[in-house]
């Protein structure tokens, strides 16, 4: 069984505004990902439990593609433990105001906000955003700057986390902020639990720059997949970017710019990164000692585990072990 989390005494309540128009792909997303049995995660009951709701009785979705009916009303984000918005593609048009007063209320009384692909419109109009980072959709990016000036748009991200008010950009970027909220909350193993039953990665690297729009080169880079999965394999060696790049038969510089080209990021920070996932699930799996997770993942040192798992997670390996691992409330040895 999946370790990292204690069943809470109920489960985490996600309320999901379906307003006029929205998209039901990102409403699919939310259900899919919060309101869906787990029997793989081997616990007594559901994690979380999905509500949507909606400003009036009859709500048609984008393109009319079907009408919710007999849902609950806006009433329901009261309960909630986090609130997901999901977007729609009329952003210039504005919401609702019972839609912006159900988003401020429940943000004021310090539930999760959440918001999915264009929702972020939402978020921002509702004030959330001002003077915080966020995402949207890279295809609107240009009329969120010109309409919410005081956010600090990222566009290249794939998702934002500010705290209690996340932002995911593109429609499938739901299903990449679900999985965050998934590790953030019961850890990294539970979460890659439930990524191979969605049979979406874990964790994608980069970022929305590798979706937008360009010139297809006239010779198209190779994939990096047999390289990655390689490297995964091999963790715990003393790998560099010197020997992805002889593995891959390129020179470092033409790896360098495969990896900006394909994953938005570089290799030596994909190598760390997936370094210290590794680290992570053999905390969460029980490993107490820093110099065997840190030697076993790639790491390391102790020294550089605590240092990069604290840039990761804002924790030190005790407090994230404390929190995720499988021997709760016992100490690590250092």
């Amino acid at each position: 069984m999946p370790q990292g989390s204690s069943h809470p005494v109920r489960p985490h309540r996600v309320a999901v505004i379906v307003d006029e128009g929205t998209n039901p792909f990102e409403v699919g997303c939310a259900t899919e990902m919060f309101g869906l049995p787990r029997p793989e995660l081997g616990l007594p009951g559901p994690l979380y439990e999905v509500t949507l709701c909606t400003p009036t009785p009859r709500v048609r979705m984008n393109h009319g593609f079907f009408t919710l009916t007999d849902v609950p009303g806006l009433d329901a984000v009261d309960d909630a433990d986090t609130l997901v918005v999901p977007g729609r593609p009329d952003n210039v048009v504005p919401r609702g105001p019972a839609v912006l007063d159900a988003i401020r209320r429940t943000h004021a009384r310090g539930a999760r906000v959440m918001s999915l692909c264009t929702g972020g419109f939402a978020l921002a109009e509702a004030g959330l955003l001002d003077g915080r980072r966020a995402a949207t959709h890279w295809l609107w990016a240009e009329s969120f700057r010109r309409l919410h000036p005081r956010v600090l748009l990222e566009p290249d991200v794939l998702f934002v986390d500010d705290g209690d008010v996340l932002t995911a950009a593109g429609s499938a970027a739901a299903l990449d902020l679900g999985l965050h909220i998934w590790r953030r909350d019961h850890g990294a193993e539970i979460a890659n639990a439930v990524s191979r039953r969605l049979v979406f990665a874990a964790h994608r690297d980069g970022g929305q720059r590798q979706f937008v729009e360009r010139p297809v080169p006239e010779v198209p880079d190779e994939c990096l997949g047999p390289l990655l999965a390689w490297a995964q394999e091999r963790l715990g060696e003393p790998l560099t970017v010197a020997d992805l790049a002889a593995r891959a038969a390129v020179s470092p510089a033409t790896l360098h710019r495969r990896f900006r080209a394909q994953l938005g990021t570089t290799p030596l920070a994909w190598l760390t990164a997936e370094r210290v996932t590794l680290a992570r699930r053999l905390i969460e799996r029980g490993e107490e000692r820093l110099d065997v997770v840190a030697a076993r993942s790639g790491l390391g040192t102790a020294a550089n585990l605590r240092a990069r798992l604290r840039r990761e997670t804002g924790l030190s390996p005790s407090a994230y072990r404390r929190r995720f691992g499988a021997g709760a409330g016992e100490p690590v040895t250092s």
